[in-house]
């Protein structure tokens, strides 16, 4: 198993981002290896103070970094030798198996779209983000950014890949599907949840319980929370500013620690046909060791093989 690390993605890469590989591997059981993918001079010297066994890492040297700001599109083009172009080359031809990064993010996604193709029968990948619930256990919301216009059939299918996920990645056993919206009666909604409700009620691949409100986003009343990449990335936006006010506030809770987007790295990109991961930006070590343990997990439990069977045509 080997899972390339963008090593100059985030505002504190590389340090960082040498921090969470060095203490994944020397806690990590199992053959897995590591694909560091950056400035070579840099990554180096950050390793003489967190050393990695030299059986667990491979350093590819990239020239260039993509920044925060840069126009995505553009930037993959023209900085082929950048840390994260040089990780789909990888992840596309095979090298590796699973891509992390907190870089630019729509540079990943661009990348995702690209460069690794969507599972074929996927409409629209989606992404999706954790959401800590008042009994300790996650939720998933999908789509929280990437889709901000979205038609019925898109959010069936966001069904389909976050119950997979909820399932093979977050232990539910039958992962129940809420659609988010503003009653739980099923005439309720605008044009968008109507026509979506009857897919989801006549979909056999998903464990529907019906419509879910704001209120419920936070309890376990169901396990993948469905919207439009619009709404979700509000209420995942609302839910960071949440913990950064009990941080002002000085506040110690369990609960709104458990906010704290670091304590499960990054968010994965589902529907395309290999595993990326994409962090935030002002990701630090911890959230660089879940977002490789969440790639280890994709591919042990071979997630992309079951999405590919959850959309192949039966006829």
């Amino acid at each position: 198993m080997n899972i390339a690390l963008d090593m100059m993605g985030g505002d504190f890469a590389p340090l960082e981002t040498v921090k969470g590989a060095a203490a994944y591997l020397t806690d990590s059981p199992g053959d897995i290896r590591l694909t560091l993918i950056g400035d070579e001079a840099q990554i180096k010297a950050h390793l003489m103070n967190h050393p990695i066994p030299a059986d667990k890492f491979t350093i590819v040297h990239a020239a260039e970094v993509i920044g925060m700001h840069e126009h995505p599109t553009k930037a993959l083009k023209e900085k082929q030798n950048s840390s994260i172009a040089i990780g789909f080359q990888l992840l596309a031809s095979g090298k590796t198996d699973a891509f992390i990064s907190a870089g630019n993010t729509g540079a990943m996604m661009v990348g995702s779209l690209f460069s690794i193709k969507t599972i074929e029968g996927v409409i629209r990948p989606t992404i999706g983000g954790y959401m800590p619930r008042e009994d300790g256990s996650l939720g998933l919301l999908v789509d929280v950014g990437l889709n901000a216009d979205c038609k019925p059939e898109h959010l069936n299918q966001f069904a389909i890949l976050g119950s997979l996920y909820a399932k093979y990645i977050l232990n539910f056993e039958n992962p129940k599907v809420g659609l988010i919206n503003l009653g739980e009666e099923e005439g309720k909604g605008n044009l968008l949840t109507k026509a979506t409700y009857p897919l989801l009620a006549a979909n056999s691949q998903i464990n529907f319980i019906g419509n879910i409100e704001g209120r419920d986003i936070l309890l376990p009343k169901a396990d993948v929370l469905v919207c439009n990449g619009y709404t979700g990335n509000v209420v995942l936006k609302l839910a960071e500013s949440i913990y950064d006010i009990s941080k002002r506030r000085q506040m110690d809770d369990a609960y709104f620690n458990r906010l704290n987007f670091e304590q499960y790295g990054g968010v994965p990109v589902l529907g395309i046909d290999k595993p990326v991961i994409i962090g935030h930006g002002i990701s630090h070590a911890l959230a660089f060791i879940n977002m490789i343990r969440i790639a280890q997990r994709m591919l042990e439990t071979d997630l992309l093989g079951k999405m590919k069977e959850s959309f192949v045509d039966p006829s």
